[in-house]
C-alpha cells in the first residue's frame, strides 16, 4: 500500500523539490537549531522549540501542513526538528515513565473543516519515538476563537481565555505533561491550556513546538 501511494504520490522536498522526502537531507543541514535556554512562561516550567519561524525552510514545511493545499505526511518531518532539537540539548530535557504527550486540541467545528488535527499528528510522532503515552482524551477546546495571528498580545489572552476544558483528569493527576503544538508564538494559547491541567491536577506542564515566532 506505501508503495501504491508512492508511485501515485510521489514526495518533493518542499525547499529544493528534490523527489524522495518533504525534507531533504541537504535542506534539512541548512537549518540552524539554537541551543536551549531556560525559560519558565505563566503557567510553562520549560518551553522547547525547534526553531525560529522566520527560518525560510520552516516556513514552507509549516504552509503546507497548516494551509492549502494541506499535506498530512508533513507531520513526521516537522516532528524530527523537534526530535533533533531534543537530542542536542537532551541534558536539558529528559523523560520519565509517568510522563505524558498531549496535543493543543481543535473544537470539533474547525477538525472537521480540516479533518485532522495538525498538533495530534507531530505529537503522535514524539510519541512513538520517546516511547511516551499519547493522551488524546483530556483536553477539550470547548471555544471558538478568532486566528491568533491577526490578533494583538493582549487580544489573544483575551480570545484563549477559557477556551478549554479537562476531562478524564485522573489520566494527568500528579504527571509531567508535555503539551504539543506546531507554532509557538506569543503563548497565550499553551499557557491557558496549562492553566487549566495544573489546575485539574497536572504535577507540571512544559512546551514543545516546532517553531517560535
Amino acid at each position: 500500500m506505501e508503495f501504491i501511494k508512492e508511485l501515485l504520490f510521489p514526495k518533493f522536498c518542499v525547499n529544493c523539490q528534490r523527489e524522495g522526502e518533504y525534507l531533504c537531507q541537504d535542506c534539512f543541514s541548512l537549518l540552524d537549531f539554537p541551543t536551549y535556554t531556560p525559560e519558565k512562561v505563566n503557567n510553562i516550567a520549560g518551553l522547547f522549540c525547534a526553531l525560529p519561524y522566520n527560518n525560510f525552510i520552516l516556513k514552507k514545511l509549516i504552509a503546507q501542513f497548516k494551509y492549502q493545499p494541506i499535506v498530512k505526511d508533513l507531520a513526521a518531518p516537522l516532528a524530527s526538528l523537534i526530535i533533533h532539537y531534543i537530542k542536542l540539548n537532551e541534558k536539558q530535557m529528559f523523560f520519565s515513565n509517568r510522563d505524558v504527550i498531549l496535543p493543543i486540541p481543535l473544537t470539533k467545528k474547525r477538525l472537521k473543516e480540516r479533518g485532522f488535527n495538525q498538533s495530534e499528528e507531530i505529537a503522535k510522532e514524539l510519541s512513538k519515538f520517546f516511547g511516551i503515552p499519547l493522551v488524546n482524551n483530556v483536553l477539550l477546546k470547548i471555544k471558538e476563537t478568532l486566528p491568533q495571528v491577526e490578533l494583538s498580545g493582549r487580544e489573544r489572552e483575551s480570545n484563549v481565555r477559557n477556551a478549554f476544558s479537562v476531562i478524564n483528569k485522573d489520566l494527568i493527576r500528579d504527571k509531567k505533561i508535555f503539551l504539543v503544538d506546531d507554532v509557538y508564538t506569543t503563548g497565550s494559547t499553551m499557557a491557558e491550556a496549562a492553566r487549566v491541567l495544573k489546575e485539574a491536577g497536572a504535577k507540571q506542564v512544559w512546551g514543545i513546538a516546532v517553531a517560535r515566532e
